[in-house]
């Protein structure tokens, strides 16, 4: 009966006993919950396997099929990973609130139906707040704020989309769709959000950063590439996400490029490989789509080991900016080899996982005769090896001596950081063996002389440019805005203007009510200084006769039997 019951459930059962549970046992929780939820998810077979009925829709909360699988178990490895790297440093909360995050990636995976979706991606969205909060710091703060008030505006755009479907079609099953009308395009631009496909994706770049060194390792890994999962079961073959693919990783290459913080260049290039995934579901081609989620999973592996290495770079130093850092090879030999192993797959160098994901993609483009596409996904690979290849090692593990001498990586960050590192030369060693878990039966060969040529020439010589233009580049203490701008910049300005003129039209009328209170009681004073029934008293402050008072009675009580008959 566990196919029937979704697999994330062992996630939340994780979170729950997390913060409930201490020392070797709460190890025992953190570890054995993911392992429990790769079992799981193995367990599902292809098709829908649990129904129940929801306000007249029928909801499917565990559908299962190859690419749904695929996903779900990187999520669960990187879970474990992530697990075993962070839990004799975070936090409790940090900790379980990392595992609810995961489990809202699984669920997502195995949703049948849009509702169920929602749900699980919400649920991803509070927690991973959570994580960035959890960095400690007034900055993780307000990151984390702007980052929650980001994530449930898309949640709104794609809610909005689904009950637009659900009203346009009467069904909430997810099945491949165009964005053809109002509904279809509010649910793609709210996946896009989460894909961080700009001008929406500051808030990357912006909150990963400001997590701890733990904490950046998960947020690596779920939210972008659960919307990679969502476009490959909604919009597979859309059109306009092969133009947003190829923006998408030309604008990460170029922001990382400009970028003095190491974690800030290691999140832009998650923007840039989230573009060559978006692009190949733009193509739709079974080649394609099988690139898309090979390198989703490729990804996961080699992007979450960038972040840890970065990770232990901050966690000993204290210092993330490339300005600071330096020479650190000296004293952490094995997070500098892990960080280059890193470097190589990300940037698609051959035996590497990303060399035989990533150039399915470009193949899948050269098929289908997208010669353009072709060319600027190549370069873009040199442009990956530049900012992520080259720079984020070179400029934190040498370049020049800093002084630091810290030591190198805990037992256990270390550990992931090997598990992770082998993950990366056994796909990249042995692709025959992983494409297996593809969805689709594709006969692709990763290995030509041609190939590989190709790639080597392409990739050494973006090597021989960076150290040519190595003075360019040198980072400064600058911070590189996008469309963060907006708020950190111009609503700043707005804000700090229009509380000027508040406080101006404030002090205009404080004074004026000054100037009125005053004239009120010098006029006050002069009427009643010597004596009150004085001549210049007013009429109701004079003193009447008898028959006077008497008289304005019978006028008055008058006037109020008229009104009440009337």
């Amino acid at each position: 009966m566990i196919d029937f019951l979704p697999p994330a459930l062992f996630l939340l059962a994780g979170a729950l006993l997390t913060p409930l549970t201490r020392g070797h046992l709460r190890t025992a929780v953190i570890l054995a919950a993911p392992l429990a939820t790769l079992w799981a998810i193995w367990l599902v077979p292809d098709g829908v396997v649990s129904t129940f009925t929801f306000i007249d829709y029928q909801i499917e909360p565990v559908e299962g099929s190859a690419v749904r699988r695929l996903f779900a178990t990187i999520f669960a490895i990187m879970s474990f990973g992530g697990g075993l790297y962070a839990f004799r440093h975070a936090k409790t909360a940090e900790l379980a609130a990392a595992q609810a995050y995961a489990a809202g990636a699984v669920g997502v995976c195995f949703s049948g139906d849009l509702i169920s979706m929602f749900v699980w991606w919400e649920l991803m969205a509070i927690f991973s707040t959570v994580v960035v909060w959890c960095g400690g710091t007034s900055d993780s703060q307000a990151a984390g704020i702007r980052y929650a008030i980001m994530h449930l505006l898309g949640g709104i755009i794609l809610k909005v989309g689904i009950d637009g479907i659900a009203v346009q079609t009467g069904s909430v099953d997810m099945q491949p769709m165009l964005a053809t009308n109002f509904a279809t395009w509010m649910v793609l631009i709210g996946i896009l959000i989460n894909a961080a496909a700009p001008p929406v994706s500051a808030w990357l770049a912006d909150a990963y950063p400001e997590a701890s060194p733990t904490g950046s390792v998960f947020l690596s890994a779920f939210t972008t590439k659960t919307a990679v999962l969502a476009l490959i079961l909604l919009f597979p073959g859309e059109p306009v996400l092969i133009g947003v693919g190829l923006f998408m990783v030309m604008y990460g290459i170029l922001y990382a490029l400009l970028e003095n913080d190491a974690r800030r260049i290691l999140a832009y290039s998650i923007v840039n490989q989230v573009g060559f995934m978006v692009c190949g579901i733009g193509i739709g081609t079974q080649l394609a789509l099988n690139g898309a989620a090979a390198h989703a999973f490729a990804h996961i592996i080699y992007k979450a080991l960038l972040f840890m290495s970065a990770g232990v770079v901050v966690y000993r130093t204290g210092k993330s900016k490339c300005t600071d850092l330096g020479g650190l090879f000296r004293t952490m030999p094995l997070t500098t080899i892990c960080g280059i192993i890193g470097a190589l797959a990300i940037s698609g160098f051959p035996l590497t996982s990303g060399f035989t994901t990533k150039t399915m993609i470009s193949q899948a483009a050269a098929y289908e005769g997208l010669a353009v596409v072709y060319m600027l996904l190549a370069a873009a690979s040199a442009g990956v090896f530049l900012h992520a290849g080259i720079k984020f090692p070179w400029f934190v593990f040498f370049q020049k001596d800093s002084g630091l001498r810290p030591k190198d990586a805990p037992w256990n960050m270390a550990a992931a950081m090997v598990i992770f590192s082998a993950i990366c030369l056994l796909i990249g060693i042995f692709p025959n063996t992983f494409y297996q878990l593809l969805p689709y039966t594709v006969k692709y060969t990763a290995y030509s002389a041609a190939k590989v040529v190709f790639y080597l020439q392409l990739l050494l010589f973006s090597g021989l440019a960076f150290f040519l233009l190595l003075p360019l580049m040198q980072r400064t203490l600058t911070i590189s805005l996008d469309t963060d701008w907006l708020w950190r910049v111009l609503f700043n300005r707005v804000a700090r203007w229009c509380t000027a003129i508040i406080i101006s039209v404030q002090t205009k009328l404080g004074q004026l009510t000054d100037k009125l209170l005053a004239a009120l009681k010098l006029g006050a004073q002069a009427r009643f200084s010597d004596n009150p029934h004085s001549a210049r008293a007013g009429v109701f402050a004079r003193a009447w006769s008898i028959g006077t008072t008497a008289l304005w009675i019978a006028i008055l009580l008058t006037a109020y039997v008229l009104v009440y008959v009337l």
